[in-house]
């Protein structure tokens, strides 16, 4: 059966008006879809959550942070650029996305918009071109100060100055995503202090999040399908409070997909050890998963690696019919939308 899934058959129709353009405010109040271990659907808040999180448990956060990733300008010729920065390699150079009428070619300069510093073009890798900025000035200080919020490409707005907190988690510590860790927005202090209450642990690993997010698979052999690159850092103190929560019976509940692939990556060598990399994980169907028993996930795009990566955890059919349920009730899907807590399937 798994041999023969198809790329197709995680395709959904969601009507358009479901695509949250906005956060939910307060952010814990998005609503929340349980899926029991048996299957069962729940409708609830996030406000619930605390009650779904076993005193014991170990909660896994992504604290990568997102930058103003987005830059708009010309090039000296006239002609219009956007850039969408996809990793930072130092303090003066960038992969990027370069949109634009013509490529330009090796030694071009990017004059962008708002007096900033003029970008030189060294060269290309595949899809990404390779851009210098000037060393007067720090390049995370740069994209702070000209750099617009990369906001995913089915939210059809430019990004505005409240854009700058809704898409940031409130622990994001560490620059470098182009895409939010998106299960962690619906975490709000309050939310925060409920859990606090707890005898719930928690614990972080970095994975910076690129633009390939959001691209679906584009093969209808989904295994053909080449995983974009990733940085990751699992630390010594995770892998401990994962084998703590294992000796006294607790589980590790990932907070979104990017902490799924940041700890099922760590321990590909058969055990949880830290681990520091790119990833290039691609979780289906068929997956065995050694560390992670639990998930708060949003609800992702149609053929995306992401949805398929849901469906390897939780069962393909039950998720998919999660979905369906999720749209029949007016669910808010996608970065900004509502959120899903599944369990492990094995």
């Amino acid at each position: 059966m798994l041999r023969l899934m198809k790329t197709t058959d995680f395709d959904y129709q969601l009507p358009p008006g479901l695509i949250a353009g906005r956060p939910a405010s307060p952010r814990s109040s998005s609503r929340l879809l349980e899926m029991g271990a048996s299957g069962g659907l729940h409708d609830r808040r996030m406000a619930d959550f605390p009650d779904l999180i076993h005193d014991g448990d170990l909660l896994v956060f992504n604290d990568t942070r997102v930058i103003p990733a987005r830059l708009y300008g010309r090039k000296a010729s006239g002609g219009r650029v956007e850039v969408l920065v996809e990793r930072v390699l130092d303090g003066h150079r960038v992969l990027a996305h370069v949109r634009a009428s013509k490529s330009p070619r090796p030694g071009t300069e990017l004059l962008l918009d708002e007096g900033a510093p003029v970008v030189t073009v060294l060269g290309r890798e595949g899809d990404l071109f390779e851009l210098e900025f000037p060393g007067d000035v720090p390049l995370l200080e740069l994209l702070e100060r000209h750099g617009h919020v990369p906001l995913p490409p089915y939210i059809q707005r430019p990004d505005n100055r409240a854009d700058h907190d809704d898409y940031q988690t409130l622990y994001a510590r560490h620059p470098g995503a182009v895409a939010a860790p998106t299960a962690g927005l619906h975490f709000d202090e309050a939310l925060f202090e409920r859990l606090r209450s707890r005898a719930v642990h928690t614990a972080f690993v970095t994975l910076h999040v690129g633009a390939g997010t959001f691209q679906p698979v584009r093969v209808e052999r989904f295994e053909e399908h080449t995983m974009h690159a990733e940085a990751v850092h699992v630390s010594e103190e995770v892998c401990q409070a994962v084998a703590a929560t294992r000796a006294r019976g607790g589980r590790v509940v990932a907070i979104g997909t990017t902490v799924v692939r940041s700890l099922e990556t760590a321990a590909r060598g058969g055990e949880l050890a830290p681990w520091s990399g790119d990833t290039r994980l691609f979780i289906t169907p068929g997956y065995r998963f050694r560390v992670v028993d639990a998930l708060l996930t949003n609800f992702h795009l149609p053929q995306s690696t992401l949805l398929m990566l849901v469906c390897a955890f939780a069962g393909f059919e039950p998720v998919m019919a999660a979905y369906r349920h999720a749209i029949a009730q007016g669910y808010r899907f996608y970065s900004y939308g509502d959120a899903m807590f599944v369990q492990r399937r094995d």
